[in-house]
């Protein structure tokens, strides 16, 4: 599986128990992991696939028993690894809704200023979210849970802002 084809779901924190249970911190678009039947995990800077024995998740941890990984200590050389899923098995968002990794490289205009910058991260701040645009050689951060965003374009690869006055001065 490669990378751009998949999308990070979590990470593992450490192992749990002695059968080579491990413990994951889930990111904020992981589906259901009790539909899941396998994952990747980033080992070595390549995404190898496991197949799930067992899940019981408990808000944003989950405890997961991966086949083959039977001792503490094969657990234990997981931690710290990324996890990810095929980006076909994500469920499908409401109409302007979007994935954090699916808006990179969009162009952002605002209604009055016009073109601002392309967006090239989005970061997350709890439960905000915010694009991050270079705009004349300044970062500017625009908050994806407030009135500023007025229209998502898959397709164009565009997002129409409306920036209030001085917005861009801060």
């Amino acid at each position: 599986m490669e990378k751009d084809k998949s999308f990070k779901i979590g990470f593992i924190a450490r192992s749990h128990g002695l059968k080579g249970e491990v413990t994951l911190v889930l990111g904020p678009d992981c589906p259901d992991l009790g539909t899941v039947k396998s994952l990747f995990v980033e080992t070595a800077g390549s995404l190898v696939p496991f197949f799930i024995e067992a899940v019981s998740v408990r808000g944003t941890k989950a405890f997961l028993k991966l086949e083959e990984v039977n001792t503490p200590e094969r657990a234990d050389s997981l931690k710290g690894s990324s996890l990810y899923l095929p980006k076909t098995e994500r469920p499908k968002l409401d109409r302007g809704d979007f994935y954090s990794d699916e808006v990179i490289g969009f162009e952002v205009s605002d209604v009055e200023m016009g073109p601002l910058g392309t967006v090239n991260d989005v970061l997350e701040n709890g439960p905000m979210r915010y694009l991050s645009i270079l705009h004349q050689g300044k970062e500017v951060m625009i908050p994806v849970n407030g009135p500023f965003i007025k229209s998502i374009s898959k397709a164009k690869k565009k997002i129409q802002v409306e920036l209030p006055e001085g917005f861009l001065e801060i």
